[in-house]
């Protein structure tokens, strides 16, 4: 691949679908390689397109809406970075040959939906997972619970971030969690997972990186989730060779499966030397934003590499923990106290995003540091966030 000039007829374009955090930095990674950029949202100034080289506001689930912006930017690259797409059009466009879709048109298909990729890992590629169910309607939802046992988690099908996920201690949460599935999906639609759940040790992100030359993997990354959302994050997690090689040898084959470049967040159940494959998100994972200060080539760089074809590493270069800046006010255009005391906290780092709308749990920012252990790294990060205090900012 050559690579040319922005702005120019010689560049390299690449459009983003979605334009969070993540997609903030995948831009600025691109465009450190001369790469121009195409945010697109469904609100206008999101965090990827106050740095993109141009940006689109759509409902990114509209299929004619999709196609007319990709047929109006004529990208080379089309990248998701959210599952709420209308992915049976972006299967149709890259038939076409439109464009290429990172990693593939039909990994962003099968991914949005937890029943598709629950079906892949599980039954035909023999991964062990939780045991889970589906159901359509509340009366299936009582019958699958029933067959699971408690306690058991129902998720909707189509949803992110933890979004309509619920914990069940008995059957009497059946009729609340079905209510709040169907509320929180991505589509209206009655369809749900009810998974089983593991006593596990831990819970691991593996990040796999399906390079020009191969598949490689990031040292594996450990967190802490609430209500399904990720809440703080470390690199290295401690665990044995033997469940690394397990953990490993199944983000290789649910991959490879997927096909493509760039990179995968694999999320799998650690306990003693076992694994269970529990999801994975074919784009830079949010607990991996702790890669910006424990590699040398952040997740970010690594998905801009490996997508152009170029060579990457996954070496690390400090132990690092992040621990996210939640909003905590429903607001627009918040201001931050504390930045000063935040950065006066040893190895630390912060990402103030940009985002234009404060809720309640919405991520602002995360805070980053390195230290001699992940431990150190995850009070320091922590420390760090602790300090930040987003306020409601009042015009005078």
């Amino acid at each position: 691949m050559k690579f040319g000039t922005p702005l120019s007829p010689t560049a390299i374009k690449v459009m983003l679908l979605g334009s969070g955090e993540l997609g903030k930095e995948v831009v600025i990674e691109l465009q450190r390689l001369g790469v121009e950029t195409i945010a697109v949202d469904r609100y206008g100034n999101a965090p990827a397109s106050q740095v993109a080289h141009r940006a689109h506001v759509i409902d990114m689930t509209d299929a004619k809406a999709l196609r007319a912006v990709v047929e109006k930017e004529r990208p080379h690259l089309v990248v998701p970075e959210i599952e709420a797409l209308a992915t049976d059009e972006l299967v149709r466009i890259e038939a076409e040959g439109l464009c290429t879709v990172i990693p593939t048109a039909r990994a962003a298909h099968i991914t949005m939906n937890r029943e598709r990729i629950r079906m892949l890992a599980a039954q035909e590629l023999g991964l062990p997972t939780s045991p889970f169910a589906f159901a359509s309607s509340l009366e299936d939802l009582r019958d699958a619970c029933g067959r699971i046992g408690f306690p058991c988690f129902v998720k909707p099908v189509m949803s992110s971030s933890g979004k309509g996920q619920t914990r069940l201690k008995s059957a009497d949460d059946v009729a609340a969690a079905w209510e709040k599935a169907l509320s929180a999906g991505r589509v209206r639609e009655a369809r749900v997972i009810v998974e089983g759940e593991i006593a596990f040790d831990f819970e691991i992100t593996q990040l796999t990186v399906r390079a020009a030359d191969g598949t490689h993997f990031c040292e594996p990354i450990g967190h802490v989730q609430k209500d399904g959302d990720y809440v703080e994050s470390w690199q290295p997690q401690p665990m044995s060779e033997a469940a690394k090689a397990k953990a490993r040898d199944m983000a290789a084959k649910v991959t490879g499966a997927l096909g493509g470049l760039g990179v995968f967040g694999v999320e799998l159940f650690v306990k003693g030397d076992d694994a269970w494959f529990s999801e994975v998100s074919p784009r830079p994972h949010d607990t991996g934003l702790v890669t910006l200060v424990s590699q040398y080539q952040s997740e970010f760089a690594l998905h801009a590499r490996a997508i152009l074809g170029l060579p990457v590493s996954t070496d690390m270069v400090s132990a690092g923990a992040s621990a996210v800046i939640y909003g905590g006010v429903e607001a627009q255009a918040l201001t931050f106290e504390g930045v000063n005391e935040a950065l006066a906290v040893p190895g630390s780092e912060l990402r103030l995003f940009g985002k234009p709308q404060s809720f309640l749990k919405r991520r602002m920012g995360v805070a980053l540091a390195r230290a001699a252990t992940t431990d150190e790294a995850r009070a320091r990060a922590k420390r760090a966030a602790g300090a930040v205090k987003p306020v409601v900012y009042l015009s005078h």
